[in-house]
């Protein structure tokens, strides 16, 4: 499959972010929530539809990745981390520090 660009701005349904969408965004660069809309990368093919997680950090400097778990299927999804992401909300899910509120 090849992933095909596509400018989307978006609100965050956790936390109610504005995300001004770069065509790779895929997660909320506050709170780092994502939405089960993909079965593979910008196709925008997942029945689900779901709230998506933010459950581990993988990587190291610069190049991490989000894992993500759905909420209502459980599925995972690795995503790249962003420059624009909330520094202190990354380190808290490495840190399994996580609060999980509408913050």
């Amino acid at each position: 499959m090849t992933f095909i660009k596509v400018l989307e701005d978006f609100t965050c349904e956790r936390c109610g972010t504005a995300v001004k969408g770069s065509g790779y965004s895929n997660h909320c660069p506050r709170c780092l929530w994502s939405k089960h809309v993909d079965v593979e990368p910008g196709d925008r093919a997942a029945s689900c539809g779901a709230l998506m997680e933010p459950v581990q950090i993988e990587g190291s400097s610069p190049h991490y990745d989000i894992i993500h778990r759905c909420t209502r299927c459980g599925v995972r999804r690795r995503n790249a981390a962003s420059p624009e992401d909330d520094q202190q909300t990354l380190a808290a899910v490495a840190e399994g520090r996580y609060v999980r509120d509408n913050s």
